[in-house]
């Protein structure tokens, strides 16, 4: 059995995260070592490594393999870092931040989800992680500023969101309607400026509570 999820990790990253340009050998390497089936609801396990959106229950799902890969290339997290999670959902990819990052700080409306979440972190011994039960679609004052701030979900990005972020830090979000939304990173060069780049397009589902654009009315 053991050989075959060894496959099966070897064959994701291969096939699916490599070929997506993800090719930072950090992030190659987390990604074959953190064991994304043991944060699988276990009537998914044998779906853990495919390149599906894998369902949690509460209408949550995990992001796609090539997706946490390419989100993880692209925030550059150093080992210093102090990141903030929005959408805990499995804990797979806050385990994945925990591991290069300094410190984790991730939030999850669901209190069952982030409950499910703690035991694997803790059963995969990864201690540098706390988890918060609310509402994140407008950021985590509470612990900021942080180094980086990922939203796992879609959303409109509420600006106050971006002033959680120290000089040099970095943002990951979705945004944009479906089916072509864009993935950005917002950094903050200075106090008053930020730069956005669009790093690739995606389609994501909203975060629950999502912030929504802004419709015109007449």
């Amino acid at each position: 059995m053991h050989h075959d999820v060894e496959q099966a990790r070897f064959n994701m990253i291969e096939q699916q995260i490599r070929p997506w340009e993800v090719l930072d050998g950090t992030v190659l390497d987390l990604l074959g070592r953190v064991p994304r089936e043991a944060f699988v609801p276990a009537q998914y396990r044998g779906l853990a490594f495919a390149d599906i959106e894998i369902p949690l229950g509460f209408d949550q799902t995990m992001l796609s393999p090539k997706l946490e890969g390419r989100i993880l290339q692209a925030l550059e997290i150093q080992p210093g870092d102090k990141v903030l999670e929005i959408g805990t959902g499995s804990g797979y990819f806050t385990a994945l931040l925990a591991s290069l990052a300094g410190e984790v700080h991730s939030v999850e409306i669901n209190a069952e989800l982030s409950h499910q979440a703690q035991a694997r972190l803790t059963e995969q011994n990864i201690h540098n992680v706390t988890l918060h039960v609310g509402d994140g679609a407008q950021g985590w004052p509470a612990q900021g500023p942080y180094d980086v701030i990922v939203f796992t979900g879609s959303l409109a990005l509420p600006p106050q969101v971006t002033e959680q972020l120290n000089i040099g830090g970095r943002l990951f979000a979705v945004v944009g309607e479906a089916p072509v939304m864009e993935a950005i990173i917002s950094r903050r060069i200075s106090a008053d400026s930020l730069r956005q780049d669009v790093i690739f397009e995606t389609s994501l589902a909203q975060l629950e509570n999502a912030p929504q654009p802004e419709k015109f009315s007449f």
